[in-house]
């Protein structure tokens, strides 16, 4: 391996067995580095996609659950009198972080198991230090934020 950026062959890419030698070689790895990038921005996207469905629903979950309580006993607080005998204007209580809800942790944990696969084996593309690879691998990261990196900041309604 050579240990600087290069457009050489020969360099082993992720398997011993998968080491491109030729031009033909090198441009094919660097279409497939080029494609796996994009998924992974098409993962993360899904991923925020869900996130915001998930916060949603989790805090859908968590306001009839509060309705409940505020109907039950929240109702028969009284607003404390301060020394000077004003009252104190008492807020709902917000929950700071989601509630662990399997259906929704479970996929969370496997979808980011799956983009950090992905992202490993970009990065171990990158430290073959090949330069094809290396502008392959970050162009595909572009037009895959270009694509799908709005998806990561849309909420779910």
């Amino acid at each position: 391996m050579i240990p600087y950026l290069h457009t050489k062959g020969g360099d082993n890419l992720l398997f011993k067995s998968w080491t491109p030698l030729s031009r033909d070689a090198i441009a094919g790895a660097s279409v497939v580095l080029f494609f796996l990038a994009i998924l992974e921005r098409l993962v993360n996207g899904v991923r925020g996609r869900l996130e915001g469905y998930w916060a949603s629903n989790a805090l859908r979950r968590y306001e009839e659950h509060v309705v409940e309580d505020d109907n039950t006993s929240c109702s028969k607080l009284e607003s404390p009198s301060l020394p000077n005998g004003s009252k104190l204007i008492l807020a709902p209580r917000r929950r700071i972080m989601q509630p662990f809800i399997l259906a929704h942790d479970l996929p969370r944990g496997i979808i980011y198991m799956f983009q950090a696969t992905i992202t490993y084996t970009l990065m171990l593309g990158v430290m073959s230090f090949h330069a094809g690879y290396f502008v392959s691998i970050i162009v595909g990261l572009g037009v895959g934020e270009v694509i799908f990196g709005r998806w990561a900041l849309a909420t779910h309604h």
